[in-house]
């Protein structure tokens, strides 16, 4: 998903740095762990609330946007040496946006005494989260890349 130099004429679309989902993805995960190991309590549903708040975020504004990216810039990013590439922002956006349904799923669930199904919901939110954490697969991004090809006229 790296960006490339745009077509003589077109403005190349701005790239983000794939090493900050990548570490959103990490903190997701961790916020995930907690709310399984602390469901269905008070504090998972607080958990995961706030985990849907920075997934809207994401999905709304852009992955850069979060607060997740705020800490990857301001703590993370100055240590680290250039990206060998930028990313297009779009794949990482829909991928909030499959984040943020699962968390609503699970904070719903969670809420209306369901367990088993918010638990369900955090763990496929979860599993995707790990995937890009530790082997830098987005699934929602692939899931993103699929649609667009298949919607290409």
């Amino acid at each position: 998903m790296s960006t490339t130099a745009a077509p003589h004429g077109v403005a190349a679309r701005p790239g983000i740095d794939p090493r900050g989902p990548q570490l959103a993805a990490a903190l997701t995960s961790v916020v995930l762990v907690a709310v399984l190991l602390l469901a269905p309590g008070p504090a998972a549903i607080a958990l995961l609330a706030a985990q849907a708040a920075v997934f809207a975020i994401g999905a709304s504004r852009g992955v850069q946007r979060t607060p997740y990216s705020w800490l990857f810039r301001t703590l993370v990013r100055p240590r680290l040496a250039a990206p060998d590439d930028l990313e297009d922002p779009a794949p990482p956006r829909f991928a909030q946006a499959v984040g943020l349904g699962f968390a609503l799923v699970g904070l719903v669930a969670l809420l209306a005494g369901i367990d088993l199904l918010g638990l369900v919901a955090v763990g496929l939110a979860l599993a995707a989260a790990l995937l890009n954490a530790v082997f830098r697969f987005c699934l929602g991004c692939e899931m993103y890349l699929l649609i667009k090809r298949a919607t290409a006229h």
